[in-house]
């Protein structure tokens, strides 16, 4: 048993009975470079801002798409709720109303030509949405 027993310096893997040297992570002789582990820290620390940074953005846009989305959404609602008795042209401005017992109606009279209580002029778009003017 003493006999098959290798100095120090010399690697030898007995499992697998060869000289395996080469193939570890580590130097494994006086002579060898020493290998040592760079540190990455500042890189991913860089690297979490920049993308924490981005990611807030795009977040923070989709929050004003979606606003605006929801925004366009209620308007819609608001107006096809209203009672109109004309179909309204694509292009053109109408002006919504509230009466007194709380309906909304839709009418292409401008509020400075009526008493009405006006809550706003609305334009279609050719994809038939309505959009605050």
């Amino acid at each position: 048993m003493k006999a098959d027993k290798k100095p120090d310096n010399v690697v030898f893997n007995t499992e697998t009975e060869a000289y395996d040297a080469a193939l570890k992570p580590y130097a494994t002789s006086v002579g060898a470079p020493v290998i040592s582990s760079t540190d990455n820290t500042p890189w991913k620390n860089r690297s979490i801002t920049k993308i924490n940074h981005k990611i807030e953005t795009k977040y923070l846009e989709l929050q004003a798409e979606y606003k605006k989305m929801m925004e366009e959404f209620e308007y819609n609602k608001l107006i096809f709720d209203a009672k109109f008795t004309f179909e309204p042209v694509i292009g053109e401005v109408y002006h919504l109303y509230k009466r007194d017992n709380g309906e909304t109606f839709l009418s292409l009279i401008a509020p400075n030509e009526c008493n009405f209580n006006a809550l706003g002029s609305f334009y279609l778009n050719a994809d038939q949405t309505w959009q605050k003017v």
